[in-house]
């Protein structure tokens, strides 16, 4: 009888135990940004990278992958605590500090409720002036390119394209283009005035609008940095 109730007891213990890890507060505070250089927003391929989370628990830092959308927007909902913010992917248009040792170096964030944060980095070109057009079954477009990293970091440009799709993500990815023009070698002789055309191919269902955006290739690097998105209507 003694042993039936201690069988009792112990099976209570763990569906108490059950319904209480059960009944844990899921994370209520959101911890969203932006990437920006001076106040504009860095555009990327839509995920192509991931920022990281590292927060401390039990003794070891655990890490919460954070996805950028092709805005340069990130947003997690994430518990109240502290917890250092960085980009460990090196393949990225723009120049993370480093620390002593050579690694990427992090962020503080102090979250205690709700939290909005403008990443400053340092791209290594700038779109600027970006004007993308639509006229008898083509997109147009017009823009110029900023080095903003002269120094020994610096990198060469490769290319700078235009891209139009179907849908709202527009990228040099197979999938998410429609059709593009690229502009490299001697056509990127005068960054200051790039011109760039592509006919509008036939879409299937029909539609009325394509989306746009011109994007540049750094020597070296894998993920491309976009100018801001249009809508097309033609």
């Amino acid at each position: 009888m003694k042993e039936k109730f201690l069988a009792i007891a112990l099976c209570l213990m763990v569906l108490m135990a059950s319904c209480a890890k059960d009944n844990y507060e899921p994370p209520q505070s959101d911890f969203s940004g932006r990437l920006v250089y001076q106040g504009q927003p860095i555009g990327i391929r839509n995920a192509a990278f991931k920022m990281e989370l590292w927060q401390r628990g039990f003794g070891n830092f655990g890490v919460i992958d954070v996805n950028v959308n092709q805005e340069g927007k990130f947003s997690s909902k994430l518990f109240d605590g502290n917890y250092k913010f960085t980009v460990s992917n090196g393949q990225v248009p723009f120049l993370w500090p480093k620390n002593t040792a050579g690694r990427p170096d992090s962020i503080d964030v102090n979250l205690a409720g709700n939290k909005t944060l403008d990443l400053e980095v340092r791209p290594y070109y700038m779109i600027r002036n970006a004007v993308i057009t639509t006229a008898g079954g083509k997109v147009n477009a017009t823009c110029a390119l900023e080095k903003i990293i002269t120094d020994a970091n610096g990198k060469d440009l490769e290319s700078v394209s235009l891209y139009i799709n179907k849908t709202q993500f527009v990228d040099a990815d197979g999938t998410n283009n429609i059709a593009k023009q690229e502009l490299s070698g001697a056509a990127l002789a005068n960054l200051a005035s790039l011109s760039m055309s592509v006919d509008i191919p036939t879409i299937s269902p029909t539609q009325n609008y394509v989306f746009a955006r011109v994007g540049a290739k750094i020597a070296g690097v894998e993920h491309m940095i976009f100018s801001p998105l249009v809508k097309l209507t033609f």
